[in-house]
């Protein structure tokens, strides 16, 4: 369900072949994302590439990580959000909670 890259010190997570993060989904990625944020002051990206759509339970999954992440002192960026999950994000005013950034790269460059 999940890919995992780790460049330099970074783990990138992505989905592989899902393009939503829905009810189906969420409690899986969620525990399985959490899994590996496991040490402090991780840094870690996740690529929404591919995903048009998150409901409720998905946004509720990426807050549950973000905690997670928060309490390891961990960083954690989102990227490649679609336009339609990014009108989702501000319609739920979420730009001002997650880290968003464009792509991978810069993801990389901002830690």
């Amino acid at each position: 369900m999940i890919n995992i890259e780790k460049i330099n010190d970074v783990l990138i997570v992505s989905m592989e072949t899902e393009n939503k993060l829905n009810v189906a989904l969420a409690q899986k990625f969620k525990v399985e994302v959490a899994k590996i944020i496991d040490q402090p002051e991780m840094k870690i990206v996740i690529n929404l590439g591919g995903v048009v759509y998150i409901d409720s339970t998905g946004f509720g999954a990426l807050l549950s990580i973000l905690r997670v992440a928060k309490s390891n002192n961990a960083k954690l960026k989102l990227c490649n959000i679609s336009p339609e999950v990014m009108e989702l994000v501000k319609l739920l005013q979420l730009q001002t909670v997650f880290d968003i950034r464009n792509s991978v790269d810069d993801c990389l460059k901002s830690f």
